[in-house]
């Protein structure tokens, strides 16, 4: 079984997320505050392999509505997931159940309540079970005429047990299906999802192993249930999981070689497994000690058994403490170890919930994190993780991410937490680190891209993209791909990319917009030695003359706005004028801009970035006017460019 969608509803600062999707690697992304723990914590309660987590509490459910929610008889939803059977599991059911039209669908629905109880909606037709059972069931025609007309498995037990005297076709009748559905189909096939639907892990950042770890005190806390008070303790126990010890085994270990040679074994595979992802610093060893406590160390490490984490760097021959490495080392090592753990107690059915994993990670060493779950978790499970660093955002995979925000509504009423399933439906900072993980990737490409195209920003990529595309299908000409299309910010940051990367020897062209203030730039650049003469194009060359113009105007004002009106959602009473007013600015990103603040607060705050995103991704849904006319445009601008080649 797979998570597929999501909502969750009445919990911490979520009244109503709405559903999301979910694939096999998931990225919540957004600011600090906007509920992005609240979705995963909600998640985790399912069904969580550390148990006094899987329950909805009252102290959980939203303040600002708890009063109301505690007078009332209801019994509130707080989580509702849908799932899709693999091919075994359909197969199972619709043996089961009797036949392929009894079972219907592949996807099932699970909701859990307050009560914590979970509530499943099936695609099951017990009526046609019933018929099939009865119509295969091996008894004479007479026999199955007594069972006509029943519509459920418990009328069709009840039935059958209260015949007085059953014939031996009947009595097999009653034994089979009491082997086979055990009173209640229903209840089988919820006791068969029940086994197959995964069980959640939830890894926060301050999950961490201690470096140095007292044994006595580690045993008492334990023995008191007072381990949660204990910073990394889970994580330590993990640890000597590894090595099939526990805390009370090792402190009275009288010989130390067999629990050396085990602890070796084990810094050989951590080692191994952390130095495989982790490109910061490929001189390092795990090492561990096991020594008796000195005296003159401050409590609780001057009795007992200590038992100490330490990271040898092999090139200056010196080791330390695992707490005095750097504390993105500290979360890397402390995951794998865990992880370790949760796989050999519960097994691969699991699904993986990371909060902000790798924060304090360097960007290089978070690209590393992602590599590793990339590679390492999502083949074998489905993994969810939320954060707000671009470098923890996969650029080719933008449409993974769901952005959350704690939304206002109109007089600012308080929405909670949402969710967005489109990667780009928020706001600007919520947006930001999606920006910037696609204009970091973009950039990097320079260093393999000879030729290299500089455009202001990341939505006139995605149009000249569109445009490219339905001119490729189209078989006309469309943008050469040898050209790397890289957004720059502005017509003022050329002579900047220029230094920087003049260096590589590129080849760059430029498209920029040309308003009242960009004439003297665009000028001034044509004019330095910056670029190769016929190398900076304006959009207002494919404007049929336009003194101003923005890459959207090559779209043709009806296209833009009647796009503006689906990204947006925009109602017939909202939508921008079929007819430019005679005052309104020559640019049509100008014209949109002046128009959205006459719209109500409700209504999103324009963008220039949402619109290309949403044509890129309903491209082939969308028909909007002037698309030949736009098409046209950018066919010429493309025969410009290839031509420099």
């Amino acid at each position: 079984m797979r998570l597929i969608k999501a909502r969750v509803t009445n919990f911490k600062s979520v009244l109503d997320s709405g559903w999301f999707t979910v694939g096999d690697l998931t990225c919540l992304v957004g600011k600090n505050e906007s509920g992005k723990t609240a979705v995963l914590e909600a998640l985790e309660k399912l069904d969580s392999v550390v148990k006094e987590r899987s329950s909805f509490r009252d102290t959980e459910y939203p303040r600002m509505n708890w009063s109301e929610y505690e007078e009332s008889d209801k019994v509130d939803i707080g989580l509702s997931t849908e799932w899709k059977l693999d091919q075994e599991e359909l197969k199972y059911l619709q043996e089961l159940c009797g036949g392929e039209g009894v079972f219907t669908s592949d996807v099932i629905t699970v909701v859990k309540n307050y009560d914590n109880e979970l509530v499943w909606t099936l695609p099951l037709n017990v009526q046609e079970a019933v018929r099939l059972a009865v119509v295969n069931s091996g008894l004479e025609k007479t026999e199955k005429a007594e069972l006509q007309g029943i519509t459920t498995t418990k009328l069709l037990f009840r039935k059958l047990e209260a015949m007085d005297e059953r014939t031996p076709r009947q009595e097999a009748f009653l034994s089979e299906l009491k082997e086979k559905w055990s009173g209640s189909l229903r209840g089988k096939v919820v006791g068969y999802l029940r086994q197959r639907v995964p069980q959640f892990v939830y890894y926060s950042q301050y999950d961490r192993l201690p470096g140095k770890v007292s044994l006595n005190q580690l045993v008492q806390m334990q023995q008191a249930n007072q381990l949660d008070q204990l910073q990394g303790s889970r994580v330590f126990l993990a640890l000597l999981s590894m090595v099939n010890t526990t805390p009370v085994a090792i402190s009275q270990i009288s010989t130390s070689e067999q629990l050396i040679s085990k602890l070796e074994a084990v810094e050989t595979r951590l080692s191994k497994k952390i130095f495989k992802y982790w490109s910061q610093n490929r001189h390092l060893k795990v090492r561990f000690r096991f020594d008796e406590a000195s005296p003159g160390d401050p409590a609780p490490f001057n009795t007992g058994k200590v038992f100490q984490t330490r990271i040898e760097n092999m090139r200056h021959e010196a080791t330390i403490r695992l707490d005095e490495r750097s504390t993105g080392f500290i979360w890397f090592f402390s995951f794998l170890v865990w992880f370790s753990e949760v796989q050999r107690l519960h097994g691969e059915n699991l699904v993986v919930l990371l909060d902000e994993p790798g924060l304090t990670l360097h960007a290089r060493a978070q690209a590393d994190l992602l590599r590793y779950m990339k590679t390492e978790l999502v083949p074998n499970y489905q993994v969810l993780y939320t954060t707000h660093s671009p470098f923890m955002i996969d650029p080719a995979d933008l449409l993974s991410c769901r952005t959350v925000e704690d939304a206002t509504g109109e007089d600012d009423e308080v929405l909670g937490t949402k969710v967005g399933d489109r990667a780009l439906s928020a706001d600007g900072d919520t947006l930001f680190p999606l920006q910037a993980a696609l204009g970091y990737e973009l950039t990097q490409t320079l260093f393999i891209g000879k030729d290299c195209l500089l455009v202001e920003g990341p939505s006139d990529l995605l149009y000249l993209q569109w445009a490219s595309e339905q001119l490729r299908a189209q078989g006309r000409t469309a943008l050469d791909k040898r050209w790397t299309v890289t957004p720059c910010g502005g017509i003022t940051k050329v002579p900047s990319f220029m230094a920087l990367f003049g260096g590589n020897r590129l080849h760059v062209a430029v498209l920029t917009d040309h308003g009242q203030g960009d004439k003297r730039k665009v000028r001034e650049l044509r004019e330095s030695e910056l670029l190769q003469d016929g190398h900076v194009f304006t959009a207002d060359m494919y404007c049929d003359g336009a003194a101003e113009a923005d890459v959207e105007d090559m779209l043709g004002r009806g296209f833009y706005t009647e796009l503006v009106k689906a990204t947006y959602g925009l109602t017939a009473k909202q939508a921008m004028p079929k007819t430019k007013p005679g005052d309104a600015p020559e640019r049509v990103t100008s014209e949109v801009e002046d128009y959205f603040r006459t719209l109500p607060a409700r209504v999103p705050e324009y963008d220039h970035f949402a619109p290309s995103r949403y044509l890129l991704e309903q491209a082939s849904k969308l028909t909007l006017p002037g698309q030949d006319e736009a098409l046209n445009r950018f066919e010429k601008l493309f025969e410009d460019l290839n031509g420099l080649l």
